[in-house]
């Protein structure tokens, strides 16, 4: 696996050395920043490959932070994680809807925070991918770019390969049009959102074909959800 580089964000110095510690200890470089300025310097000089962040920071929180990344399209894929002693579903869907790829409550096991930050590097394409992704009988193979569904090949263009692959690493979480350009077709992108309306159309053209188009589902005045539970 190639050197992963990870910039931790906490203004709680005995905890940002507990994290330095750890993430050093599975292999990761680190770099850190007690507070937002000082974590944007490092980002401009050089781009981490995930940014752990906690919630409650002096000046601009986390979690205002993670928006404001989302909406610059140099960062707009950087892979987030906030860190949070809240607990509170809302507090939850608050810092999901920030734009963080995920958000792991105080405490946590060392265990759980590598198994989670491994998980957001993947649907990144980092780290170790594993060698199939599947779900509701849908099965990627991301080293050959095939798709399989019941066993039978699925020719997909590699906008609607991308789509998918994205879709099934991402379940049962709402996307914007915007958030999937930006994830899909790639920040730099300058193309308009009713073209994702178009690729959704014919992906789940494809999927009916098995019975499998519910899994992409419109949630209204939002964007589009993928669920392998359809009932």
């Amino acid at each position: 696996m190639s050197e992963v580089d990870i910039l931790v964000v906490e203004d709680e110095a005995p905890i940002r050395e507990m994290l330095e510690l750890i993430l050093g200890q599975a292999g990761f470089t680190i770099r850190s920043a007690a507070e937002v300025r000082q974590a944007a310097s490092l980002l401009e000089q050089r781009r981490p490959d995930l940014v752990l962040l906690d919630w409650m920071l002096p000046g601009v929180s986390g979690v205002d932070w993670a928006r404001q990344l989302r909406r610059d399209r140099r960062y707009s894929d950087l892979p987030l994680i906030v860190l949070t002693a809240r607990g509170e579903e809302e507090d939850k869907v608050t810092g999901l809807d920030s734009g963080a790829d995920d958000f792991i409550t105080k405490p946590f096991s060392p265990r759980e925070l590598i198994a989670r930050i491994n998980a957001v590097l993947r649907r990144y394409g980092k780290g170790e991918k594993p060698a199939l992704i599947s779900a509701g009988g849908i099965v990627i193979d991301p080293e050959r770019h095939q798709v399989e569904i019941e066993r039978h090949p699925v020719n997909l263009s590699p906008t609607e390969y991308r789509l998918l692959e994205f879709f099934l690493t991402h379940p049962d979480r709402v996307y914007s049009r915007g958030q999937l350009l930006d994830r899909v077709w790639g920040s730099n992108s300058f193309i308009e959102e009713r073209t994702v309306d178009v690729h959704i159309r014919r992906l789940r053209k494809i999927l009916a074909r098995f019975g499998r188009d519910a899994m992409i589902q419109t949630v209204r005045g939002f964007g589009y959800r993928f669920s392998a539970q359809t009932h």
